[in-house]
Protein backbone atom coordinates (compact mmCIF):
# COMPACT_ATOMS: atom_id res chain seq x y z
CA UNK A 1 0.00 0.00 0.00
CA UNK A 2 1.54 3.74 -0.54
CA UNK A 3 2.03 6.12 1.72
CA UNK A 4 -0.40 9.23 1.33
CA UNK A 5 1.50 12.22 0.89
CA UNK A 6 0.80 13.20 4.82
CA UNK A 7 2.48 10.07 5.79
CA UNK A 8 5.25 11.12 3.29
CA UNK A 9 5.71 14.35 4.58
CA UNK A 10 6.66 12.64 8.21
CA UNK A 11 9.59 10.88 7.00
CA UNK A 12 12.60 11.35 6.87
CA UNK A 13 15.26 12.44 3.84
CA UNK A 14 16.58 8.83 4.27
CA UNK A 15 12.91 7.05 3.81
CA UNK A 16 12.08 8.95 0.88
CA UNK A 17 14.91 8.45 -0.95
CA UNK A 18 14.22 4.47 -0.02
CA UNK A 19 10.63 4.89 -1.17
CA UNK A 20 11.72 6.86 -3.96
CA UNK A 21 14.38 4.96 -5.43
CA UNK A 22 12.56 1.62 -6.90
CA UNK A 23 10.47 4.28 -8.85
CA UNK A 24 13.48 6.20 -10.01
CA UNK A 25 14.77 2.83 -10.96
CA UNK A 26 11.72 1.43 -12.87
CA UNK A 27 11.40 5.40 -14.90
CA UNK A 28 15.44 4.33 -15.89
CA UNK A 29 14.87 1.07 -16.57
CA UNK A 30 11.85 2.20 -19.14
CA UNK A 31 14.07 4.56 -20.77
CA UNK A 32 16.50 1.77 -21.80
CA UNK A 33 13.80 -0.20 -23.01
CA UNK A 34 12.25 2.52 -25.11
CA UNK A 35 15.67 3.48 -26.34
CA UNK A 36 16.07 -0.29 -27.39
CA UNK A 37 12.85 -0.64 -29.29
CA UNK A 38 13.65 2.25 -31.61
CA UNK A 39 17.11 1.00 -32.16
CA UNK A 40 15.35 -2.08 -33.30
CA UNK A 41 12.86 -0.26 -35.58
CA UNK A 42 15.37 1.81 -36.90
CA UNK A 43 17.80 -1.22 -38.36
CA UNK A 44 14.94 -3.80 -38.80
CA UNK A 45 16.18 -4.34 -42.03
CA UNK A 46 19.33 -5.05 -40.87
CA UNK A 47 17.88 -7.53 -38.16
CA UNK A 48 15.78 -9.22 -41.31
CA UNK A 49 18.99 -9.45 -43.48
CA UNK A 50 21.40 -10.74 -40.80
CA UNK A 51 18.62 -13.00 -38.44
CA UNK A 52 15.79 -13.41 -40.38
CA UNK A 53 13.84 -15.79 -38.19
CA UNK A 54 15.32 -15.26 -34.96
CA UNK A 55 13.68 -13.39 -31.44
CA UNK A 56 16.38 -10.24 -31.00
CA UNK A 57 17.14 -10.07 -27.01
CA UNK A 58 18.01 -6.50 -25.98
CA UNK A 59 22.24 -7.87 -26.54
CA UNK A 60 21.62 -8.72 -30.09
CA UNK A 61 20.28 -5.80 -30.94
CA UNK A 62 22.93 -3.86 -29.35
CA UNK A 63 25.63 -5.69 -31.02
CA UNK A 64 23.79 -5.17 -34.17
CA UNK A 65 23.43 -1.47 -34.00
CA UNK A 66 27.28 -1.49 -33.48
CA UNK A 67 27.85 -2.97 -35.81
CA UNK A 68 25.85 -0.92 -37.94
CA UNK A 69 27.57 2.53 -36.99
CA UNK A 70 30.91 0.97 -37.85
CA UNK A 71 30.20 -0.56 -40.58
CA UNK A 72 28.77 3.16 -41.41
CA UNK A 73 31.45 5.09 -40.37
CA UNK A 74 34.08 2.59 -42.28
CA UNK A 75 32.31 3.37 -45.45
CA UNK A 76 32.17 6.86 -45.12
CA UNK A 77 36.13 7.08 -44.29
CA UNK A 78 36.47 5.16 -47.67
CA UNK A 79 34.03 7.44 -49.80
CA UNK A 80 36.79 10.52 -49.00
CA UNK A 81 35.65 13.86 -48.16
CA UNK A 82 34.95 16.32 -51.31
CA UNK A 83 37.21 19.22 -51.96
CA UNK A 84 35.38 22.68 -51.66
CA UNK A 85 36.03 23.24 -55.69
CA UNK A 86 34.18 20.08 -56.04
CA UNK A 87 31.19 20.72 -54.07
CA UNK A 88 31.18 24.21 -55.89
CA UNK A 89 31.13 22.73 -59.05
CA UNK A 90 28.88 20.84 -58.64
CA UNK A 91 26.01 22.95 -56.84
CA UNK A 92 26.93 25.46 -59.05
CA UNK A 93 26.16 22.74 -62.24
CA UNK A 94 22.82 22.12 -60.39
CA UNK A 95 21.56 25.52 -59.95
CA UNK A 96 22.73 26.39 -63.49
CA UNK A 97 20.00 22.89 -64.91
CA UNK A 98 17.42 24.46 -62.86
CA UNK A 99 17.71 27.84 -63.90
CA UNK A 100 17.60 26.78 -67.60
CA UNK A 101 14.85 25.00 -67.44
CA UNK A 102 12.96 27.55 -65.69
CA UNK A 103 14.20 29.63 -68.45
CA UNK A 104 13.22 27.77 -71.42
CA UNK A 105 10.06 27.20 -70.00
CA UNK A 106 8.98 30.62 -70.98
CA UNK A 107 9.05 32.96 -73.83
CA UNK A 108 12.53 34.39 -74.81
CA UNK A 109 12.80 37.42 -73.62
CA UNK A 110 16.14 39.63 -74.19
CA UNK A 111 16.75 39.50 -70.67
CA UNK A 112 16.36 35.77 -70.71
CA UNK A 113 18.70 35.65 -74.04
CA UNK A 114 21.02 37.80 -71.88
CA UNK A 115 20.78 34.97 -68.91
CA UNK A 116 21.37 31.87 -70.99
CA UNK A 117 24.55 33.66 -72.58
CA UNK A 118 25.84 34.42 -69.45
CA UNK A 119 25.30 30.74 -67.85
CA UNK A 120 27.28 29.58 -71.32
CA UNK A 121 30.38 30.87 -69.70
CA UNK A 122 32.56 28.49 -67.00
CA UNK A 123 32.39 29.32 -64.05
CA UNK A 124 34.87 30.90 -61.69
CA UNK A 125 36.39 28.60 -58.96
CA UNK A 126 34.76 29.69 -55.60
CA UNK A 127 38.58 30.74 -53.87
CA UNK A 128 39.57 32.88 -57.61
CA UNK A 129 38.72 36.75 -56.87
CA UNK A 130 35.95 37.77 -59.16
CA UNK A 131 37.24 39.94 -62.26
CA UNK A 132 34.67 42.51 -63.37
CA UNK A 133 35.87 44.41 -66.32
CA UNK A 134 36.19 48.10 -65.37
CA UNK A 135 34.12 50.67 -67.59
CA UNK A 136 36.16 53.58 -69.17
CA UNK A 137 36.11 56.41 -66.87
CA UNK A 138 33.29 58.83 -68.29
CA UNK A 139 34.69 62.54 -70.05
CA UNK A 140 34.38 65.03 -66.93
CA UNK A 141 31.61 67.12 -68.74
CA UNK A 142 29.60 63.33 -69.06
CA UNK A 143 30.17 62.95 -65.45
CA UNK A 144 28.14 65.82 -64.23
CA UNK A 145 25.38 65.12 -66.64
CA UNK A 146 25.29 61.52 -65.00
CA UNK A 147 25.69 63.36 -61.60
CA UNK A 148 22.91 65.60 -62.46
CA UNK A 149 20.34 62.65 -63.62
CA UNK A 150 21.30 61.14 -60.81
CA UNK A 151 20.35 63.60 -57.64
CA UNK A 152 16.73 63.80 -56.97
CA UNK A 153 14.57 67.44 -57.84
CA UNK A 154 13.45 67.18 -54.02
CA UNK A 155 16.96 67.00 -52.70
CA UNK A 156 16.09 64.43 -50.11
CA UNK A 157 17.56 60.68 -51.51
CA UNK A 158 14.80 57.82 -51.56
CA UNK A 159 16.18 54.29 -52.52
CA UNK A 160 12.84 53.59 -53.99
Amino acid sequence: MAPSTVAVELLSPKEKNRLRKPVVEKMRRDRINSSIEQLKLLLEQEFARHQPNSKLEKADILEMAVSYLKHSKAFAATAGPKNLHQDYSEGYSWCLQEAVQFLTLHAASDTQMKLLYHFQRPPAPPDAPTKEPKAPAPAPAQAKANAAARQPPCGLWRPW
